[in-house]
């Protein structure tokens, strides 16, 4: 299953859709820097791991961008912790 994240510029999220939910990560943008300030998985969709796939999505495609990350959630936060891989992404003053 190929899974997409959706960047709703308007709304100020990343969203994927599993299904008929949606799992999302609220941001704020502020130059080449996100503010990812809080992300939410459906009930139905919660120890599927989606919420992980997510985080990994926004952060690659943050990457991709050349941005940077500021976590503000602190699910997102721990997530960066568990995968250094992701530390460079991080905002220096966020650190």
């Amino acid at each position: 299953m190929s899974e997409v994240v959706r960047d709703d510029v308007e709304a100020g999220r990343f969203e994927l859709a599993v299904g008929a939910a949606i799992a999302f990560v609220d941001y704020q943008r502020s130059g080449r820097t996100l503010v990812l300030r809080h992300a939410e998985v459906p009930a139905e969709l919660e120890g599927r791991g989606v919420g992980s796939r997510l985080v990994r999505a926004v952060l690659e495609l943050a990457r991709a961008r050349g941005e940077r990350v500021v976590p503000r959630c602190p699910f997102i936060a721990r997530y960066l912790e568990r995968h250094p891989e992701y530390q460079d992404l991080v905002a220096s003053d966020a650190r």
